[in-house]
């Protein structure tokens, strides 16, 4: 039995990373390597303005396995995943933040989990080194999600999910906004998906400014949770999308707005 997976898609959003996205893309092809038979690099440019798109278009040229989806306007990190997740290709895809909040290594222990059969691998933060208030805010947000979806996990947010491509193709994504790493467990766990949890450590971003803690970020993480939670109630939520109609969602370009996430 192999000790890696058939292949691999990294799926990147990024939104002004100038500063990390070069580093994130070498690291992941130098350890997807030894992840994986077959690696693919996606990097979502959610219409960034600082020039880390084009350094992505660069990289693209360079490295044969990387490919560049652009956003005309910017959608926010729940339109971003998805472009991503439309765009990948291989049997497997791994969604990370593109400032790599993780040492990359520590993804390896992500495969036997996943050859193990846990159809999805998520990551939780064994230490936050984010401050008091972050972390009372995701500890209220993890019990939230506990109480209204059911959903019992360590780390609903964390930027580390691994997933395979078959099963995502049958997971319907509405989320533009940031409440679309909750959607995305909630509904894998509602298809009967085997999630897998593994422990990281956590290391806070060393260029470029979050965009994902602010008052607008927390107000409509709120809302598009409410209304997720009134779809399961009028039961809308029935059905899948293939992967066609995922990339007809990616192409769409409303719910636009000048600010990331």
């Amino acid at each position: 039995m192999s000790d890696r997976l058939s292949s691999l898609s990294f799926v990147f959003p990024m939104y002004n990373e100038l500063g990390n996205i070069e580093r994130s893309v070498n690291g992941a092809l130098q350890i997807g390597r030894e992840m994986a038979n077959e690696v693919e690099i996606v990097i979502v440019d959610d219409a960034s303005t600082d020039g880390s798109g084009e350094l992505a278009n660069e990289l693209a040229q360079h490295h044969p396995e990387v490919m560049v989806v652009h956003h005309e306007t910017n959608r926010k990190l729940g339109g971003a995943i998805k472009s991503g997740f439309a765009a990948a290709t291989k049997d497997w895809v791994l969604y990370i933040d593109s400032d790599m909040p993780i040492k990359l290594e520590e993804s390896l222990n992500a495969v036997p989990l996943a050859l193990a059969g846990h159809s999805m691998v998520i990551g939780w933060r064994k230490k936050r080194l984010e401050g008091v208030k972050r972390e009372i805010m995701s500890w209220v947000y993890n019990r939230m999600i506990r109480v209204l979806f059911g959903l019992k996990v360590r780390d609903v947010n964390f930027a580390f999910k691994m997933i395979r491509r078959d099963v995502l193709s049958n997971i319907v994504l509405k989320s533009e906004g940031s409440f679309i790493d909750a959607e995305l467990l909630i509904e894998a766990s509602r298809a009967g998906v085997i999630i897998g949890e593994l422990g990281l450590d956590y290391y806070p971003r060393t260029a470029g400014v979050s965009t994902l803690a602010g008052p607008d970020v927390v107000v409509r993480i709120i809302r598009e949770m409410m209304d997720y939670r009134k779809s399961l109630g009028a039961g809308t939520r029935d059905g899948a999308y293939g992967a066609a109609a995922l990339g007809a969602l990616g192409d769409r370009k409303d719910r636009a707005s000048a600010h990331h996430h």
